[in-house]
């Protein structure tokens, strides 16, 4: 028996013929769909990319109790439990982040392993030369830290002097060659993982001529910040067009894999699995990226495909509720070994043989972000309860970030917690986060979102249902609790940790926040959130233009009124000159996406 993994890294699935996707040219992504079981209702754990790679080894949720992390010394990793079980284990990877410090644990788990490098920022090649192009995206100028690996991916491109240079084409190249060498080996785990279609959205130009139209002028740009979109929407539709040309370089790739596969006849004993740890935003919601923004589905609902021999179900879909924790159980039942006590993951295989459930609610979030619970048709964010998002503590033995290690300064006041219940009964280091989450995700000014996907499949509109919010409340802090959550957790989202949530408590919540977030004017009406955001940033930008700003806008309303994002809306139309309403209109719908 044998599995093969194709990972890839911010794949949309939005974009995928599979899913519906019909600008993309890639047919071998059809051609697997035809080979596996298309899985409609996978989604994330934790994000972004280690914290996803944390819970495909270990088979449970990070994003609780860590942020940005290597494996910790407790943790039990698949691809290691193969390996001392006599079951070969191999990853071929061009994902820089596993050579640094937030990720230096994971390649070392499996039997062997192999690097490509030069993907983003890779610091590869050390050229000191003045390159050539730019190292800014669009309209959003770059911190210095930024530009710095803006700069070194200029230079790693400058090495890549036809197709087969290309990380990706390496990585494949290598996997290939794996799978040729071992074709009469038996017990073997391979892990092919490309960092595409992660941003830069870089490819030769026959892909990006796939998309190019007619006298289309050169476009450099292809690397989007992670922020709100303040581009025009033609500097958005040729960003998509280079992620598209990106797609149909993995689909290329993944068709010479599907032909090796054809080739040695493996799919009789071995099982397929392509999967990737997230999606990405690409003008969605007037975002760009992940991380800044909600966790809406472009990012959450990911694809997955399967082929199990065992059951030879192919050409079908399946509708369960599965995560990425589900990957590394069923792989440790396909070789027929018994799971870890620690993971809460299932193996899919009766989910692919019979449609099989293997859970009502999915759990899933960024560490110090919103978390989020959704059963497939309802979807629920649940937001920080104060403005400064605490309290927050990070609980490991290996205190990394993602590129350096943590600062003395972080670490000036650790504590020693008592052990988790998947600790192995080993004490972890409680780090304070304030210093890196307090201020850098906004997401108590996102507040808490409720969505109907099955009326609302795009997230557009928010709707207010106070008996499912406490239903999916209350699931949620289940789930929590069979994680081992800490306290604070719950603490810092206002959800009670011993008992239930009740209807008394959510309205007092809600008329506590409305009341902290309402302004000083006009305090006998009602504000909706997002206006009082709306006519923060009215008063901003229509200073020297109007006087008295409040009390023009409570003439310019009916008595009684609730004071909503139209009616503000409406009002700045009456104070702004029309030669100014289109920026101004910009301006406060930017300002709505943080509201």
């Amino acid at each position: 028996m044998k599995t093969i993994m194709i990972m890839y890294d911010s794949l949309n699935r939005h974009y995928l013929p599979n899913y519906g996707g019909g600008l993309a040219k890639m047919p071998n992504f059809k051609r697997l769909g035809e080979k596996t079981v298309t899985f409609d209702n996978c989604y994330v754990g934790s994000l972004p990319c280690m914290p996803a790679r944390r819970e495909l080894h270990t088979g449970r949720l990070n994003f609780l109790h860590r942020g940005w992390t290597p494996l910790e010394p407790f943790d039990d990793s698949m691809p290691e439990i193969l390996k001392q079980n006599g079951i070969y284990s191999h990853i071929i990877s061009d994902h820089q982040h596993y050579w640094e410090d937030g990720g230096a644990t994971y390649h070392n788990r499996y039997s062997s392993w192999e690097i490509v490098r030069g993907q983003e920022g890779d610091p590869w090649k050390g050229d000191l030369r003045p390159v050539e192009g730019k190292a800014n995206f669009g309209l959003q100028p770059s911190p210095p830290f930024l530009q710095n690996i803006r700069r070194q991916d200029l230079v790693n491109r400058s090495y890549m002097k036809s197709e087969a240079d290309f990380p990706q084409a390496q990585v494949f190249e290598k996997g290939l060659a794996f799978m040729e060498t071992n074709k009469d080996a038996d017990n073997w785990f391979l892990q092919i993982e490309t960092f595409d279609p992660h941003e830069p959205f870089f490819t030769p130009e026959e892909y990006k001529e796939l998309y190019r139209e007619n006298n289309e002028e050169p476009f450099e740009y292809d690397w989007p910040p992670y922020g709100p979109v303040m581009e025009d929407a033609d500097f958005v539709s040729k960003v998509k067009k280079k992620y598209l040309a990106l797609l149909s370089m993995c689909d290329n790739y993944m068709g010479k894999l599907l032909d090796k596969m054809d080739e040695l006849d493996m799919w009789k004993d071995t099982m397929l699995i392509v999967n990737t740890d997230h999606g990405y935003l690409l003008g969605e919601h007037l975002w760009w990226a992940k991380t800044v923004m909600p966790t809406y589905n472009e990012l959450a609902h990911t694809p997955l495909f399967i082929w199990d021999p065992r059951s030879g179900i192919k050409n079908e879909r399946r509708d369960a509720l599965v995560q990425t924790i589900d990957l590394a159980p069923t792989i440790l039942d396909f070789f027929g070994l018994p799971l870890s006590p620690d993971m809460q993951g299932h193996p899919l295989g009766g989910t692919i043989k019979s449609g099989k459930h293997v859970r009502e609610y999915a759990l899933f979030g960024f560490f110090g972000s919103h978390i989020n619970i959704t059963d497939g048709h309802w979807l629920y964010m649940r937001a920080p309860a104060c403005k400064e998002n605490m309290p927050l503590y990070e609980y490991t033995l290996m205190p990394n970030h993602m590129r350096f290690r943590m600062s003395p300064k972080e670490l000036s006041d650790l504590h020693l917690e008592e052990p988790f219940s998947f600790t192995k009964g080993v004490r972890t280091l409680k780090i304070n986060s304030s210093i890196n989450f307090n201020n850098l995700l906004p997401h108590y000014r996102f507040g808490h979102k409720l969505f109907d996907l099955k009326a609302d499949p795009g997230q557009l509109s928010p709707i207010d249902n106070p008996k499912k919010e406490l239903e999916l409340i209350r699931e949620m802090a289940g789930l929590m609790r069979e994680n081992d959550a800490p306290g604070e957790q719950f603490e810092r989202v206002g959800i009670p940790k011993d008992g239930n949530m009740t209807a008394e408590i959510l309205l007092k919540q809600r008329e506590e926040r409305l009341a902290s977030e309402a302004p000083a004017y006009l305090p006998d009406y009602k504000w909706e959130r997002e206006a009082i955001w709306q006519f923060d940033i009215l008063l901003s930008i229509s200073h020297g233009m109007a006087a008295d700003l409040p009390g023009q806008f409570e003439a310019f309303l009916k008595a009684g009124d609730k004071i909503s994002k139209d009616s503000v809306y409406a009002f700045a139309k009456t104070v702004i000159p029309e030669e100014h309403w289109e920026p101004a209109l910009y301006t406060m719908e930017m300002v709505s996406r943080l509201g």
